[in-house]
């Protein structure tokens, strides 16, 4: 439980012992205990009697000095006093500190886990990326933000489903199909020509070219095109997706379940799951036949006012109905949306997260109108946009990919600045804000690169323990000892804003995975190094303060206990994130 928790209980205890005729029915969802704004203020601070005034029917101030009267008696707290309207700021006992760290000690890399998910299944969708291509850098910061808050929320006690959607089943997989019939009569020796306009021109599908000549030598040139194109797209398919999964490997990113659009048009027996969830909308009354208005602003010329199939969309909070039907009668890309949303429904998944380039931000209404018309209202559709990465090069835009033409890969950005920079750099923004990346300043051994500096970190509680074997040759560094130690001896204010930074972590954990915001562990992180690389330094120009003292071994181990602390917090963030923990850097 975090030190927030543990206080909005004492105050809710503190409430019970007020006496007012309203305390047993008192609404406390809007009691909020943080950090105040103003450290000097205290180590907590609390609206309770802002929020729960009227409630119980007295001056906010004057309910603020009942609640503090009751604080005051508690074991951990040191004072409590009214600020302003009836704000509260509490400053905590050291003891209450110690107990916090002991804590982190005694629960190591399960420190800050949490039950607040109770094992509820969320299904966390990201990339879904076309098949046609190697990754770009477009689609790498949707990698990270949804493999890290799948990450968080694993963390925070959910059970996580990680979801890749192919599109496989659309107009692209065509155009892709045709680009790789050009490079397979390439490799067939003929003179293809510039690529034409339309088709996909990256050399990465030279290869593919090349494989369908070692499988099926000149035999695919003979045949109609309906006969050599379900071979070419299914080739395709497969390759793509092999070179996505490699390119998302080096990324470290990982799913569970990678779900095919294609299998959504497979027929079972006379229908198939785009059918069948269109019935189960007509079912519910959400399908009709109508027309649509014409499109706001210039109209195209192949416009049609004509009755079609849709979705009764505005019913469930969107802009407008939705076609599911196109005049040609295949389906609209959307009703595949639809089916696949009931396929995830009916595994089991009430709570689903989308995440999507900014340039989806159209879809974010449709798709949640789709869950409120399948679900009854019952499940809860997050989309999370991802602006756009912009790469510069010691402040110089790149714009161009020696690989594909036109884009720069994600396997170009990792091979060169590494995985763990890539990964943090692309959480050190908040998902809808715009992010620059500058492969010379992610490279960077400063301050300045948030993430050197909290591997630093980690690497630098090791350096000190292998520098305290080295200087007491007979200390125990073992956990069981750590734990021991007198933590009491650790009183200086270096020292016990280490312990109040490591007690923030459960409560950054469940933030970040009630918002769906894993960004907020990357500044965490970055709070915690930095108070750790502070207080090291001042251990430069004041010796006593240094972990290690020759001349006291208790409170070189109390001292030791708390690197091991900050080491075990930055492994479980950086974990998070996924990314390294490294034992040493030079």
């Amino acid at each position: 439980m975090s030190i927030f928790s543990i206080f909005e209980q004492k105050i809710k205890k503190s409430l019970q012992l007020i006496d007012t005729e309203q305390k047993n029915d008192l609404d406390i969802s809007r009691l909020n205990v943080e950090l105040p704004r103003d450290p000097s203020h205290g180590d907590l601070a609390t609206n309770a009697a802002m929020v729960l005034t009227k409630q119980l029917g007295v001056p906010p101030r004057q309910l603020a000095e009942l609640i503090v009267a009751k604080l005051v008696d508690d074991d951990d707290v040191e004072s409590a006093v009214v600020a302003g309207p009836g704000f509260i700021n509490i400053t905590v006992k050291p003891s209450f500190w110690f107990a916090q760290l002991a804590e982190v000690l005694s629960e190591r890399g399960n420190f800050g886990r949490s039950s607040l998910g109770g094992n509820q299944k969320i299904n966390v969708e990201y990339v879904s990326a076309n098949p046609t291509g190697p990754m770009h850098v477009g689609h790498c910061r949707g990698a990270v933000i949804g493999d890290a808050l799948a990450n968080l929320l694993d963390f925070a006690g959910f059970d996580v489903t990680r979801e890749y959607y192919i599109n496989d089943a659309g107009g692209q997989i065509d155009v892709l199909a045709r680009s790789v019939f050009l490079r397979y009569r390439e490799a067939l020796g003929q003179d293809i020509g510039p690529m034409p306009e339309g088709l996909y021109p990256g050399d990465y599908l030279i290869p593919v070219g090349e494989a369908l000549v070692k499988s099926y030598g000149d035999a695919l040139i003979n045949m109609e095109s309906d006969e050599w194109m379900p071979i070419v797209k299914s080739v395709s398919v497969d390759t793509m997706m092999d070179l996505i999964r490699d390119d998302l490997a080096a990324l470290n990113v990982r799913h569970d379940v990678f779900f095919s659009e294609r299998s959504l048009h497979q027929m079972e027996g006379d229908k198939n799951r785009i059918d069948l969830a269109i019935d189960d909308l007509r079912d519910k009354g959400f399908v009709y036949l109508g027309t649509m208005p014409p499109p706001k602003g210039q109209v195209p010329d192949d416009w049609e006012d004509r009755e079609q199939l849709l979705f009764r969309s505005t019913d469930v909070g969107d802009d407008i109905d939705r076609p599911l039907v196109k005049s040609d009668g295949s389906y609209t890309y959307f009703a595949a949306d639809v089916a696949y949303f009931l396929d995830k429904y009916k595994r089991g998944f009430k709570e689903m997260i989308f995440i999507l380039g900014a340039d989806h931000g159209g879809y974010v209404k449709r798709l949640q109108a789709v869950a409120k018309a399948v679900s009854g209202g019952e499940s809860r559709l997050t989309v999370r946009l991802c602006q756009l990465v912009k790469l510069y090069r010691d402040g110089r835009p790149i714009k161009m990919s020696k690989r594909s033409g036109d884009f720069i890969t994600l396997r170009e950005v990792v091979d060169e600045v590494g995985r763990d920079a890539v990964r943090f750099m692309m959480l050190y923004r908040k998902n809808d804000m715009p992010l620059d990346f500058d492969f010379a300043k992610v490279m960077e051994q400063s301050k300045d690169n948030p993430v050197f500096y909290v591997q630093y970190a980690h690497a630098r509680c090791r350096s000190i323990f292998r520098q305290a074997q080295r200087e007491l040759a007979n200390i125990d560094l073992g956990n069981n000892n750590l734990a021991a130690s007198r933590l009491e001896l650790l009183q200086d204010e270096g020292e016990i804003g280490l312990i109040k930074k490591m007690a923030e972590f459960p409560k950054i954990i469940e933030a970040g995975a009630a918002t769906h915001e894993p960004h907020r562990v990357a500044f965490y992180l970055f709070e915690l190094a930095s108070a750790l690389h502070g207080h090291w330094n001042r251990g430069k120009d004041h010796p006593e303060l240094r972990f290690i003292n020759p001349d006291s071994t208790e409170l070189t181990l109390a001292r030791l206990a708390l690197v091991d602390a900050v080491r075990t917090v930055l492994a479980s963030g950086l974990a998070i994130i996924g990314a390294n923990a490294p034992e040493e850097m030079r």
